[in-house]
């Protein structure tokens, strides 16, 4: 008789899932120095599980820092060892653990507690943390190899090969929002799996680790940041100092998730100038302008035209460009500029671009009910 799938989780199962959720992104961000004797430890321990060699260990105070090695290495793409490492170490336990749940639970379950603890993690941190800064380490070897290499014949094969050298890394990060969902399953659900000893090296490459390059013979361990800061909805995010830190001074600006320049990280959103939406032409970086400017503040300081007006309600436009149409035609900027009788307060609201009155967007922000209704509901 075949076993009944578990369609929901207790009330208790469901609990535990923001807090396997929280133990993890905490790891995730944990901040440097690491501790090099477990580092040691850990790598050695991880190369004998895949049946390679103790190698010589590198510690870098920053992933540029790596640039010196990767160089080196670009033509022996066939020591790169991070495939070997994320197989045996992670991605076979995950397999063993998704086959152990496939006999438990739905798999409707089985999806929406892969996102909860791992996916919504994992993604944002892909996005904001690792690319960009692999994107910087790229362009830094990139110019290196201008300078110091003569013979380009070979060009475009080294730069396969480097780009190998780029992707050889592992992000201890990434492995940690992995851990969050790995965890649940082994501790909260009870999953049976034969990889006791690869858990607990997989867990302490999470843990005290920072970024790994490992080659055959050598393995690059970088230092973690000082400071690896996100909000409440897992976005790399801090106001008026770095996201991202590292000791050596290298540092990225985030706002809401939105990597952005120096120019603009390094001042608090309150110190923000709205004439800066007039020139900056990257349109995500513009929107985090209007998020930590506000509206509000934007329709003072900007130069807004009048559309309409009723009562203590206001309709302007204003002439920057923030979004687009179909067709890519800049769209207009309309906000309801409102007044508080009672105490003078100015607030503002953005409403479609189509809306020509004041009457049209009141109706609008509240979903269809004509102003003197809503008044005299209020």
């Amino acid at each position: 008789m075949s076993q009944t799938k578990v369609k929901k989780l207790t009330p208790a199962q469901a609990d535990l899932i923001p807090v396997y959720r929280e133990k993890w992104w905490s790891i995730a961000l944990a901040t440097g120095p690491i501790d090099r004797s477990k580092v040691t430890a850990t790598i050695e321990t991880a190369y004998g599980a895949i049946g390679k060699k103790a190698p010589d260990i590198i510690f870098v105070d920053r992933p540029y820092q790596a640039a010196d090695i990767i160089v080196s290495y670009a033509d022996k793409p066939r020591s790169c060892l991070r495939n070997e490492l994320e197989t045996k170490l992670r991605s076979d336990l995950e397999k063993q653990l998704r086959n152990c749940l496939r006999g438990q639970i739905e798999n409707q379950l089985e999806n929406q507690l892969y996102d909860r603890l791992q996916d919504r993690l994992y993604t944002a941190l892909q996005n904001q943390l690792w690319s960009p800064l692999r994107g910087d380490l790229a362009g830094k070897i990139g110019s290196r190899l201008q300078e110091d290499l003569r013979e380009q014949r070979n060009r475009n094969l080294l730069d396969l090969n480097l780009n190998r050298q780029l992707d050889n890394c592992i992000q201890t990060e990434l492995w940690a929002c992995s851990g969050s969902w790995l965890d649940y399953c082994i501790s909260v659900l009870n999953c049976a799996h034969s990889c006791g000893n690869m858990w607990n090296i997989f867990q302490s490459i999470a843990r005290y680790c920072g970024w790994i390059y490992p080659y055959d013979k050598v393995c690059v361990v970088c230092e973690k940041p000082i400071a690896l800061m996100t909000n409440s909805e897992y976005q790399l995010h801090a106001a008026g100092k770095p996201a991202v830190e590292f000791a050596d001074g290298y540092a990225i600006y985030a706002y809401r998730g939105v990597i952005l320049p120096q120019w603009y990280g390094c001042f608090h959103p309150h110190e923000w100038q709205s004439q800066w939406l007039l020139k900056e032409q990257n349109a995500e970086v513009r929107r985090a302008l209007i998020q930590g400017i506000g509206y509000d503040r934007i329709i003072q300081e900007l130069e807004a035209t009048e559309l309409d007006k009723w009562r203590e309600y206001t309709l302007l436009k204003i002439d920057f460009q923030d979004d687009f149409d179909e067709s890519g035609q800049p769209l207009p900027v309309i906000l309801l500029k409102m007044t508080c009788p009672s105490t003078g307060f100015i607030h503002a609201l953005r409403v479609p671009p189509n809306l020509t009155s004041a009457r049209e967007a009141i109706r609008w922000v509240n979903w269809g009910i004509e102003p003197g209704e809503f008044s005299m509901q209020t």
